[in-house]
C-alpha cells in the first residue's frame, strides 16, 4: 500500500513540489529557531489529532535538542485549545516516537 505522502507526491506532482518548497520557505524564516518550529508544528498536529505526522516531527524535534519534557508540554497545551483530542490520539504516539529513537 503506497503512503499518503507518495500518493500526492505522484497523483498532483506540481502541487507537491509547491508544496515543499512553502515548507523551505518556513524553514529559512529566522523569527523562530527550528526546535521551536518543530515543538509548535507538534502542538498543531496533536491539536487536529494527526498522530503520523506528531510521530516525525517529534523525532525532528529530538535531533534539534528538544527534551522529553519540552515534548509532553507541546501535546499538553492543546488541552486548552481542543479539551482531550490531542493528549488522548497523541501523548503516547509522542512519547514512544521520543524514548524509541
Amino acid at each position: 500500500m503506497k503512503s499518503t505522502l507518495n500518493t500526492f507526491q505522484t497523483e498532483a506532482p506540481d502541487v507537491a513540489k509547491a508544496f515543499d518548497n512553502l515548507v523551505e520557505a518556513l524553514k529559512s524564516t529566522t523569527g523562530l529557531d527550528a526546535k521551536t518550529k518543530q515543538l509548535i508544528y507538534i502542538s498543531m498536529k496533536a491539536s487536529t489529532g494527526d498522530s503520523t505526522s506528531v510521530f516525525f516531527h517529534v523525532k525532528m524535534a529530538k535531533k534539534l535538542g528538544a527534551t522529553r519534557e519540552e515534548i509532553k508540554d507541546t501535546i499538553l497545551i492543546t488541552l486548552t485549545v481542543c479539551g482531550l483530542k490531542g493528549v488522548s490520539s497523541c501523548l503516547q504516539t509522542a512519547l514512544d516516537a521520543y524514548d524509541n529513537d
